[in-house]
């Protein structure tokens, strides 16, 4: 499509408004920026640098005034802007299907899920790399989908939320990897049907010679949100011998042999034994049993699993080792921002554990959270907006070695003062950070300051 000369507002001024507004930009199009809230400073730079004008602190009516409103990503579908654009008959865009036309790349891989899938993008780019291929990795995770646009790729690889899944028709794209399913961005979604409607998407957005790898347990949930042919073509991973649907092929995680492997075109191909990593928690090795089934189907060599996975640093604040003290692990998940995430890391993470729990809630339910505790903690020190709901749900099942802190730099001195030797102290507050923090990496980045003041 020819964009030159018309008129473009982006809404949101984010990595991913920033980069449809480059793009848009450099496409010959008029672009104003709107954003309700303060812009950072050295994006305003960018803007007055390139000539792109913008507002801050509101959408004015000049936002309205364009041919195509782009949304960003973090922009809710029943957001007042929203829902007053539709009114007015003005054509919305999302921030995916404006850009993935205008990637290059020989091969899109996508990656979604409610956990894990920003390691499970970085590692897949990190291995094509090593493997010899030129690959580019972002979307959700740093770059913007839209800076990949223009250059030469053998692969693009993407992370993508339901945010930005939300809004996209056209992707196109050879591997869809969606990591797990559970109950999250229920606030903006406004229900959990929706929610995984909206990640299944990306399943559907395959090109026809296309794959598919997602966990066998949310068969049932990503068949309901989609065609049954939309699930040709795709593989499922379990820890059973046997997964519960056949599809085109298997990932068999084998805890009593240390390894995995998959089964696909009546072949078996070894992708590696557990002990060739050093990334913490079981979620971990399925986080590097898809990427390397996702490196196969690539047609990459993957008979040197540890040489392709050596170097890859875990992601900050993601089940992060942030230091042994007097014999007692801390261990950085800040970004477990739902229940599924801290359960999953109570679950996945050696030793007893004092669990630090709380923020500002997703409208989750913490019964499950709560079970986890139970199963896997000692002791939860609980803070922020949450606190009082996360308590009332361990009482209701009778967990009662619970503590409050005002703050993280509280939570951490209870934790280090009731921990013993050979337990964990872990970060994994199942709840966003926005009470508090800026951001879950401020708060994975004070938890981490405060562990190394101990030391």
């Amino acid at each position: 499509m020819n964009y030159k000369n018309q008129n473009i507002t982006v809404i949101g001024a984010g990595v991913s408004g920033k980069g449809l507004a480059a793009l848009a930009h450099g496409l010959g199009a008029n672009v104003f920026v709107s954003e309700i809230k303060a812009i950072k400073p050295e994006t305003k730079n960018f803007f007055d640098a390139n000539n792109i004008e913008y507002e801050e602190g509101g959408n004015s009516e000049r936002a309205f005034k364009a041919d195509i409103i782009l949304l960003s990503s973090g922009i809710a579908p029943k957001s007042n802007f929203v829902q007053e654009a539709e009114r007015r008959g003005v054509k919305l865009t999302g921030e995916i299907d404006f850009v993935a036309p205008l990637i290059k790349a020989d091969k899109i891989i996508g990656v979604t899920g409610s956990n894990g899938k920003s390691t499970v993008t970085s590692l897949i780019g990190f291995m094509l790399n090593k493997a010899g291929f030129k690959a580019g990795t972002g979307g959700n995770l740093g770059t913007a989908a839209a800076d990949f646009t223009g250059k030469d790729f053998d692969a693009v690889v993407l992370e993508l939320s339901s945010f930005q899944l939300e809004r996209a028709n056209i992707l196109n794209n050879f591997i869809a990897v969606i990591t797990n399913l559970a109950p999250d961005h229920i606030d903006w979604h406004g229900s959990y049907e929706n929610y995984v409607k909206a990640k299944a998407k990306l399943i559907a957005l395959r090109r026809n010679d296309g794959w598919g790898i997602i966990q066998d347990r949310d068969v049932n949930a990503i068949k309901q949100a989609l065609n049954v042919k939309d699930l040709e073509r795709v593989i499922t991973l379990s820890w059973d011998k046997e997964p519960e649907h056949k599809l085109a092929g298997h990932i068999f995680m084998n805890d009593a042999e240390k390894c995995a492997v998959l089964s696909l075109d009546n072949k078996i191909i070894n992708l590696f034994k557990f002990d060739e990593t050093d990334l913490l928690g079981l979620h971990n090795l399925e986080n590097i049993a898809m990427s390397l089934s996702a490196l196969y189907l690539m047609g990459a060599d993957i008979s040197d699993a540890k040489f392709l996975l050596d170097d890859f640093k875990p992601l900050p604040h993601r089940c992060h080792n942030a230091g042994v003290i007097d014999g007692v692990l801390y261990v950085d998940d800040s970004k477990g921002t739902n229940v599924a995430a801290s359960a999953t890391a109570m679950q996945s993470v050696p030793g007893r554990k004092i669990i630090i729990l709380g923020g500002r809630g997703k409208g989750e339910n913490y019964a499950p959270l709560a079970e986890a505790v139970n199963e896997y903690a000692d002791a939860a020190v609980l803070l922020g907006e949450e606190a009082d709901a996360i308590n009332k749900a361990l009482l209701n099942i009778n967990f009662k070695n619970i503590y409050k802190a005002q703050d993280m730099a509280e939570a951490v001195k209870i934790a280090h003062d009731i921990a013993k030797p050979d337990m964990t102290v872990l970060l994994s507050p199942a709840c966003t950070s926005w009470d508090m923090y800026s951001s879950y990496n401020q708060r994975g980045e004070h938890f981490c300051e405060l562990v190394n003041k101990l030391k």
